[in-house]
């Protein structure tokens, strides 16, 4: 996602990121689709019907810091948002708008793949809008994202506070400029956008009717949700899949680190598993698999199963292998054949991976590591000082780990939303690994768990397609009939104010 920084500057910033002990650093990606969704599924990217004349792309004047009145405050930067009127019923009729928030990437990325607000605008005649994340894609503060990304007072303006901010600045420059202040909002985000999602609803209850949050791992802050819940449902998935496969990869580590000890071990762990550049440690092999498998399962898109390519080509080479050849088959299963393997494809330096970087290490700090029990991984538990340590290093400010939940709501949360929130929906899929963290539960009546068994990372909100299982197009539904019943609700208070306001007022006695 992005595109690839060419500065020295960025480049110098990126290896010092990879050369830090990655294993005290490691938060899985979060994101509403997968990123090689395009090279696997040809079926998805076929489906992507959206013509230029859907979506116009506009750009808004956006404040630098909303929350201080220093003059620096006062600069701004273009923020980009997409709005699509061709299902739109109007102002006159009050006709709702959907907007979706991006999140750590580009937004127009997110309007190919994102398909429940287009698959749903008709039924509704609702605006389309999507806005994107400051610091992401176009929007850019101080002119380029290296001046933004430069140091820690550039970077000091780059944080979640500040984007569901702007998204309310847009919000409501939509609705004046459209003279549609009466049109409710529905707010909806995949992953980290359906954490802003939900704590946009919570901040901002007079501009959003309701959220509808996707994958959304709000609980996983502080040590609410446990550490190793992440790679637990990893385990889970492959384990339930073929527990011959599961084991397999549960002995490849120990394989690994065994070969690399020989005198020309790197070599010969390079040479099998095709590696573009020799290995410079065996960590950098691991650290690839890890990331490998963490994508099937998070991405375990029901059209083509990863998590079963890859169990299936483990499996299937058990006769003819040894557990080193076994493990390189899954690879290629998943991969694809290819003439190397890039063992650095999950680390790549783009915008979006090094603005995440940041997120990671100053705000959305998620506490997640391996543990040894049922967990066919090695074990490595998360390490806050750690942690601290190397964010210290790499951008010369301190983590704030407490921020989020001291912002948004902390341990008692599930409380919190119980006492005060209200058009929530939590939708989560069951094997995706970041439902650990998410809201699996209804709280009340309106802030509302829905979830399915199947179901992975962000599925819901994705473009319908023609062989969804029938639980998948029953989620969809149960959403949009919640979502019906908030509009409906608003419509009748909406009225029955009008009413009010136009009624004849009491002669007084």
């Amino acid at each position: 996602m992005g595109s690839v920084l060419p500065s020295f500057q960025w480049l110098s910033l990126f290896f010092l990121i990879i050369s830090v002990n990655v294993c005290a650093f490691k938060i899985p990606r979060l994101g509403t689709w997968q990123r090689s969704t395009k090279e696997r599924d040809p079926e998805i990217s076929s489906s992507l019907h959206l013509s230029d004349d859907d979506l116009k792309t506009f750009y808004y004047t956006q404040r630098l810091d909303h929350f201080n009145y220093r003059p620096d405050s006062y600069h701004t930067f273009q923020q980009r948002y997409m709005v699509n009127f061709k299902y739109w019923g109007g102002a006159k009729s009050s006709a709702p708008i959907f907007a979706f928030f991006g999140a750590e990437g580009p937004v127009d990325e997110d309007a190919k793949y994102i398909g429940f607000l287009r698959d749903n605008a008709p039924q509704f005649n609702a605006l389309i809008v999507f806005i994107e994340h400051r610091y992401y894609g176009k929007s850019i503060p101080f002119g380029s994202s290296e001046e933004a990304m430069r140091n820690a007072s550039t970077r000091g303006y780059f944080n979640s506070a500040q984007a569901i901010a702007d998204y309310a600045a847009v919000l409501l420059h939509i609705k004046k400029t459209l003279s549609a202040q009466n049109s409710p909002i529905i707010v909806i985000g995949g992953s980290y956008g359906g954490m802003l999602a939900s704590w946009f609803r919570l901040k901002y209850p007079h501009i959003a009717l309701g959220a509808l949050a996707s994958s959304a791992p709000i609980l996983y802050f502080n040590g609410i949700a446990p550490q190793a819940g992440y790679y637990y449902i990893v385990t889970k998935d492959f384990k339930e899949t073929s527990e011959s496969c599961y084991q397999t990869i549960r002995k490849s580590w120990s394989e690994i680190d065994r070969v690399a000890k020989k005198p020309n071990g790197l070599s010969i762990l390079s040479k099998r598993f095709k590696t573009c550049d020799k290995l410079n440690k065996s960590f950098d092999l691991k650290d690839y698999l890890d990331s490998l498998y963490t994508d099937a399962a998070q991405y375990n898109y029901p059209s083509e199963h990863p998590v079963k390519i890859v169990c299936g080509a483990i499996d299937a080479a058990a006769k003819k292998t040894d557990i080193l050849g076994q493990i390189f088959e899954g690879v290629v299963a998943y991969k694809q054949h290819r003439s190397c393997y890039d063992m650095n494809e999950y680390n790549h330096p783009t915008e979006s991976f090094l603005g995440w970087r940041w997120q990671t290490c100053s705000e959305i700090i998620m506490p997640i590591g391996h543990e040894k029990n049922d967990s066919m991984f090695p074990p490595a538990p998360f390490n806050m000082k750690t942690f601290v340590q190397e964010c210290r290093s790499l951008y010369g400010v301190l983590p704030q780990p407490h921020w989020v939940t001291t912002y948004y709501g902390g341990p008692d949360l599930k409380l919190i939303l119980h006492r005060f929130a209200s058009n929530i929906i939590f939708s989560n899929g069951l094997r995706d690994p970041y439902s650990s963290g998410g809201v699996l539960e209804s709280i009340s009546n309106t802030v509302v768990a829905v979830t399915t068994v199947n179901g992975c990372h962000c599925l819901d909100i994705q473009s319908r397609k023609a062989n969804d299982p029938q639980w998948l197009v029953t989620q969809r539904n149960t959403e949009v009939k919640i979502i019906k019943g908030w509009i409906a609700e608003y419509k009748a208070d909406l009225i029955a104010l009008t009413k009010q306001i136009k009624a004849p007022a009491e002669p007084k006695s």
